[in-house]
């Protein structure tokens, strides 16, 4: 190091020690790895700038603030004020600052849709600008703007004597895939209502935009009917705390919408439908053995027009209570077994020229439940079982593929169909394993298959999957998180500028260790430690 010494040899001595202390603090200083997931375009700069909650805030163009403000906005800065000052007890603040001092976030909004619902073609584009004193996040909808808002949260830094900052950064970012989610299985296990709320803000935070409710199966039937009560009476594990209310249901609906995260329910059938049959007389195909009733049921009786009936009432209180223009009707793992053995399916079949092809009654009662939800509106996904067993794919529109093997030979069948693809075969996460095979997740490449461009844009996206066999509130965040991070990334961030585990991981790891302090209890990924470790709230 060259020191420009004074004449006086002491005072160089002391220019000279401070300099170094000054390199070494800051050598010293904390600093973001990086977002999770990485935007789209991502430039920053060491200059930065000190934030203090006193002098912080969130702002509106001229334009919005003259207009009512977003309630979905004004909630956003509340929640986020305090994951960006974690340490600060509000009070009577009076101090005064200085004009270099105040920090404000100001935000423009292309489409004033604070009152809607997210949905499949909203954007979630935004472009954030960090500078001096100020920063500003343009997007096209509140759902970009909640997005921005969480990158901005990801950016602030912390250093060991409490003060946070922010460098200046470029970020003009949106997702690679329109669909993110995650599949939460409420009938196996019985999740309560605050366990799915927490799940909600972690999916937030790594940017998932739809929860997959697969709310009933065969287990249990939770989900208390308006016009079928007794569902849920006989066919819950218990008719009153393991269900979930009208009230709850729009809980969650509300709680997602206010985090830019659609709600998605699925009544999978015809089979997977025991806890069906508990509360509904006549809807499941009886068994026989021998010529006679064996006093087993099978899936639901496809000949019978009172099972239609049924379906079309359920799913229009259905499509009443979830905004969603989709709606996931199953159709998966269909056991022919019960089908066979019933004299009158048999009889019905001969008489519709199917012969002995149960697949073909399962199209035709596939077929009629897309046409009910059709009729209400409803865009209906249904599982790759009906693809693959199935002639006729006019009636179809999502195809979710779940299989293991080949699932990129499974996707660019159904795209060559001209169907919709949402690919969940990579991202089983219910299984438990290892945290450091993360990278199992992350190394998944959907376009990774023959087709053109126009094919390709059939795929929609993904989705993580936490089937409730082995799955309750107990062990749902750590089993779900940070693995399910791995996956956002694939499907928000551009494959070629994540290619690199190596590069991704400390990233992820610093991620993990947001997670931790903000509530969320995900794995560790390796030795180590965070900062601020987790504290049960």
């Amino acid at each position: 190091m060259k020191v420009v010494c004074s004449v006086n040899p002491g005072h160089c001595t002391v220019i000279s020690y401070n300099f170094l202390l000054l390199i070494i603090l800051q050598l010293c200083l904390d600093t973001v790895e990086g977002v999770w997931p990485l935007p789209q375009t991502f430039i920053t700069s060491p200059e930065r700038y000190q934030l203090k909650p006193q002098s912080f805030s969130f702002g509106y163009r001229r334009h919005l603030a003259a207009q009512h403000h977003c309630s979905v906005l004004d909630a956003a800065f509340k929640r986020y004020f305090s994951i960006l000052f974690p340490d600060y007890a509000s009070g009577n603040d009076t101090i005064r600052f200085s004009e270099n001092e105040i920090f404000t976030l100001t935000i423009s909004l292309d489409h004033h849709d604070c009152e809607g619902y997210p949905n499949q073609d909203s954007s979630e584009r935004y472009k954030l600008n960090v500078s001096a004193g100020q920063a500003s996040l343009n997007a096209e909808t509140v759902w970009g703007v909640l997005k921005g808002l969480e990158t901005f949260s990801q950016l602030v830094y912390q250093d060991d004597f409490g003060s946070y900052y922010i460098n200046k950064t470029n970020i003009e970012d949106f997702p690679q895939f329109q669909y993110r989610g995650i599949l939460l299985d409420t009938s196996r296990h019985y999740l309560p209502v605050q366990t799915i709320l927490k799940t909600l803000d972690a999916m937030a935070y790594s940017k998932f935009n739809v929860f997959h409710w697969h709310i009933v199966d065969d287990p249990a039937f939770p989900y208390q009917s308006r016009t079928f009560p007794d569902l849920s009476n006989k066919g819950a594990f218990h008719p009153m705390t393991h269900i979930y209310t009208q009230s709850d249901v729009r809980r969650v609906i509300s709680y997602a919408r206010m985090r830019g995260i659609r709600v998605l329910p699925e009544f999978d059938s015809p089979g997977h439908t025991k806890s069906w049959g508990k509360g509904q007389p006549d809807l499941l195909t009886p068994c026989y053995k021998g010529g006679t009733p064996s006093g087993t049921f099978g899936p639901v009786n496809p000949t019978s027009p009172s099972t239609y009936q049924f379906m079309a009432s359920l799913f229009k209180e259905v499509a009443s209570v979830f905004p969603d223009t989709y709606i996931h009707l199953g159709g998966d793992e269909v056991d022919f077994y019960c089908w066979r053995s019933n004299p009158y399916i048999r009889a019905f079949m001969h008489k519709m020229g199917f012969g002995v092809d149960f697949n073909k009654l399962e199209a035709f009662y596939i077929e009629k439940i897309v046409n009910i939800t059709s009729a209400l509106r409803k865009t209906s996904i249904v599982w790759q079982d009906v693809f693959d067993y199935h002639e006729q794919h006019k009636s179809l529109s999502v195809v979710e593929v779940w299989k293991q093997g080949c699932y990129l030979c499974e996707v660019r069948k159904v795209v060559k169909a001209g169907l919709r693809v949402i690919l969940a075969s990579p991202w089983y996460l219910d299984q438990p394993g290892p945290t450091h095979n993360w990278a199992r997740y992350y190394n998944v490449w959907p376009l990774a298959f023959k087709g053109t461009e126009k094919q390709k844009r059939l795929v929609i996206g993904g989705e993580v999957c936490l089937w409730g066999e082995y799955v309750d509130a107990t062990n749902l965040s750590p089993r779900l998180w940070p693995r399910a991070s791995a996956a956002a990334e694939r499907l928000w961030s551009n494959e070629r500028q994540t290619s690199s585990v190596d590069k991704a991981f400390p990233r992820l790891q610093e991620f993990r260790c947001k997670l931790l302090r903000r509530g969320i209890q995900a794995e560790p990924l390796d030795v180590g430690h965070c900062k601020h470790e987790y504290q049960s709230v």
